[in-house]
């Protein structure tokens, strides 16, 4: 059997993680046993939500074990198989990233067609971002058609799709925060965002204030903080906000303050709603048939970045979290 190397985690980070947190190791490969197959990775996942696993803070999900391998969202390709209904050269979604080999039980490997999108596809925007998305967008902000929506890290894996589907949902008009000029132009041309802003070019709360003139519907929030303030200070009556993420306070090493303007809370009679993705399975049909037409009509884009080799695993992740990508980021495994 092949040797393979994994990520573990080595030591649990103070603030930003670095570099000496993480050990790359050389493991030998089982056989599979019964009702498991042995898949090779060929892209892996780092996504916002495994910051949470790496510490020691109260979390949705079990945290890492140090020296233990880490886990997340991978594609591979079975290369043996003991488990009925999954042959060798399948490809499948599961569980099992920071490795170039994985030994999963069957009943947590999902096939995924290469013919239908390219493979990286499944885990973005036709994976866990694209649905984060989709059920935020329409089940926990509930878009009506002509509403005005505000969507916060608007470039990255999930933004970018959940003002996309705001778009094409019928929202009136679509507003983006991104962290460099150049995401803001993607935004506004690629995209098809009505108005988007440089966070990093003045307070949020001006810059929002400017492009939501009239105010704003639905926040559908991944960075918290300033942010959200801002995004209440501008709600409409009875607004809703679907809060996926706080990104701008997972490496603070002090509980951050939260938003100063709760109150205006009670008199727009607004919600706000934390969700997890997981609890929305049950769209992801009617979302895949939905996603899938408009990828093939090229109504909803999406970008990648993708680093190469398992070495950069890390590098991805550091890079994710100080919002270097465009889009998904991702590793690729070559063969």
């Amino acid at each position: 059997m092949p040797k393979s190397r994994e990520w573990h985690l080595v030591a649990r980070p103070d603030g930003w993680p670095v570099p000496e947190d993480f050990a790359l190791v050389e493991t030998e490969v089982p056989e599979p046993g019964p009702g498991q197959v042995l898949v090779r990775n060929l892209y892996l996942s780092v996504d916002p939500y495994m910051r949470g696993r790496m510490g020691n803070r109260k979390s949705y999900a079990d945290g890492f074990a140090l020296g233990e391998p880490m886990t997340g969202r991978a594609i591979g390709q079975v290369v043996a198989s003991r488990a009925d209904g999954l042959e060798a050269g399948d490809h499948v979604r599961h569980m099992l990233g920071w490795r170039e080999y994985a030994l999963v039980d069957a009943a947590e490997a999902v096939v995924v067609d290469p013919e239908a999108a390219p493979l990286s596809a499944y885990l973005g925007v036709l994976g866990m971002p694209g649905l984060t998305a989709y059920a935020g967008v329409l089940r926990i902000a509930e878009l009506a058609a002509g509403e005005t929506a505000f969507v916060s890290g608007a470039a990255g894996a999930v933004g970018s799709q959940a003002g996309q589907i705001a778009r094409l949902k019928g929202a009136g008009r679509v507003i983006g925060s991104a962290g460099s000029d150049e995401k803001v132009a993607l935004l506004t041309g690629e995209y098809g965002f009505d108005a988007a802003f440089n966070y990093k070019n003045g307070p949020v709360a001006e810059q929002l204030a400017a492009a939501a003139p009239e105010g704003v519907d639905v926040y559908f929030d991944n960075v918290g903080g300033e942010h959200l303030e801002a995004a209440i200070s501008v709600m409409r009556q009875n607004g809703r906000i679907a809060m996926c993420g706080a990104i701008s306070s997972y490496n603070a090493t002090e509980p951050p303050p939260g938003p100063r303007n709760l109150a205006m809370m009670i008199g727009s009679r607004l919600t706000l709603r934390g969700y997890l993705v997981g609890d929305h399975d049950d769209l992801r049909p009617r979302f895949l048939e939905e996603a899938g037409g408009w990828l093939r009509e090229g109504r909803l884009r999406h970008h990648e970045t993708v680093l190469t080799g398992i070495e950069r695993n890390v590098d991805a992740f550091l890079g994710m979290l100080r919002g270097e990508n465009t889009g998904k980021m991702l590793v690729a495994l070559p063969e």
